[in-house]
């Protein structure tokens, strides 16, 4: 039962800190452009992970096992955020927020596939209650003037690599620890970031990373919302099942529309007050099913 609740603030921290992520990544984007901005969060983020592993004895990148390793960092770290940055980018930090939280349905769908567990259930109770509240905030909510069909269509695409990789890593979290897991995937994301970032070298002022609302953006970007919410997702789903997992999830149109709301003057309804309740009913459900 312990285990259970280190999960579940482990996966609540994560999805918490993704939600913010949506807000500052909206204003970084408005001067950093999104591949250069998403090279910067992986560089940032990996500096501090290598630095964790050498503090505590793990192993960076292990000589078994690599398959699943290169998959998270390719398919996750990389195709999955560099789609939520574009997609967030031509759509709102709400609907940015809210749509790549669909990620928990594909995570279930491929934990079935992949790993072959079973749902109970209170645990598909769980998962359509929250799954409702995430409708009830896009359907009747959408009220997002700067939203748009690419940008919508973006978001989804990248729920859908986030669900495999979150699987994926799951998998992989029984022969490696969280920590060598987060670590090597996204070291592979900076190197892939990297290249692409090349693409958008002199299209942007250099000066801008002077500039303490940048540096402070990158640091949260690359530290709180990479290296520690990276982290500390691959801990929750070490300790909990995929379907068990995917509801927490549901906790970013929350924290991201609030935020949204607070800092960037984005409207919310009251179908956002509906929809966060069932959000937070179907992650009860989840957390108190067997």
């Amino acid at each position: 039962m312990r285990e259970k609740y280190i999960g579940a603030i482990c996966l609540s921290l994560a999805a918490s800190l993704w939600g913010g992520l949506y807000v500052v990544s909206k204003y970084a984007m408005n001067i950093i452009p999104p591949f250069t901005l998403l090279f910067l969060r992986y560089l940032t983020a990996s500096i501090t992970l290598v630095i964790a592993c050498r503090m505590t004895g793990v192993t960076v990148f292990p000589a078994g096992g690599r398959t699943a390793l290169l998959q998270i960092g390719f398919i996750g770290y990389f195709l999955s955020i560099s789609a939520q940055f574009i997609g967030t980018n031509l759509s709102s930090a709400h609907m940015g927020a809210v749509i790549t939280t669909l990620s928990p349905i594909f995570q279930s769908l491929f934990a079935v596939l992949l790993l072959r567990e079973k749902m109970s259930r209170r645990e598909g109770t769980a998962m359509f209650t929250a799954f409702a509240g995430v409708l009830v905030i896009i359907l009747i909510g959408n009220e997002s003037g700067g939203s748009t069909l690419w940008g919508n269509l973006i978001l989804l695409l990248a729920a859908l690599f986030w669900g495999y990789q979150s699987v994926v890593a799951r998998q992989a979290s029984f022969v490696h620890s969280p920590l060598t897991i987060t670590t090597a995937g996204v070291l592979t994301a900076t190197l892939l970031t990297g290249m692409a970032s090349i693409t958008e070298l002199g299209r942007w002022d250099y000066g801008v990373l002077t500039t303490w609302p940048i540096i402070s953006s990158v640091l949260y970007i690359g530290i709180a919302s990479t290296a520690v919410a990276f982290f500390t997702w691959n801990k929750g789903l070490s300790l909990l099942s995929s379907h068990q997992a995917g509801p927490f999830f549901f906790f970013q149109p929350v924290v991201g529309s609030l935020l949204g709301w607070a800092l960037l003057g984005e409207h919310l309804t009251w179908s956002f007050f509906v929809g966060s309740a069932l959000i937070i009913i179907g992650v009860y459900l989840s957390f108190k099913s067997e």
